[in-house]
């Protein structure tokens, strides 16, 4: 019988046929060990998120992250997985400014990081950035839930996206 870790790679294109066939496990790793650890356990997706900011380099947020952060970190978390499916957070200031900063950017993630796709925070106001990314080929994960890069507007650590009309980008498409 075979492990998880024995299992097929996991890709892009088995993550969507896996939607509502099965659940997928998603894990933040931000170093080869951690990434070696989860892949032979069976995570799907290993995120490496800008949490390293507060979880790695002691940072109250995650607003200092750098895209030299980043890249480091992925590339770490690519080397040590053989299966799940790498996913590259884009940093603050990394895709908001322009759209051709986001391409650069999640580019680098992908070509100096080892990224498989880049995970965005956001809401409709980054569809465009989203959009642009996907017609690259580059691959996108949108996250709506806890935003971190959001930490001043919203006051603190808060969730949003639980509600209709909730989400972000939300308030501001209806005014």
């Amino acid at each position: 019988m075979a492990t998880r870790f024995e299992e097929a790679k996991v890709t892009v294109p088995g993550v969507l046929a896996s939607k509502g066939e099965r659940k997928l496990a998603m894990l933040t790793a931000y170093d080869f060990t951690f990434a070696r650890i989860a892949d032979r356990a069976g995570v799907d997706l290993l995120l490496v998120g800008d949490s390293l900011g507060m979880v790695v380099q002691g940072n109250e947020n995650t607003l200092g992250v750098t895209m030299d952060d980043m890249v480091y970190h992925t590339r770490m978390v690519a080397r040590g997985r053989k299966r799940a499916l790498v996913v590259g957070d884009m940093p603050f200031l990394s895709y908001q400014v322009s759209v051709a900063d986001a391409v650069k950017n999640a580019g680098r993630l992908i070509k100096e990081g080892g990224a498989e796709c880049v995970k965005l925070e956001g809401g409709i106001h980054v569809a465009e950035t989203v959009m642009r990314l996907s017609q690259i080929d580059i691959p996108v994960i949108g996250h709506i839930g806890l935003t971190p890069q959001s930490v001043h507007r919203m006051g603190g650590h808060k969730v949003q996206g639980r509600e209709r009309g909730n989400a972000p980008g939300a308030r501001e498409r209806l005014l």
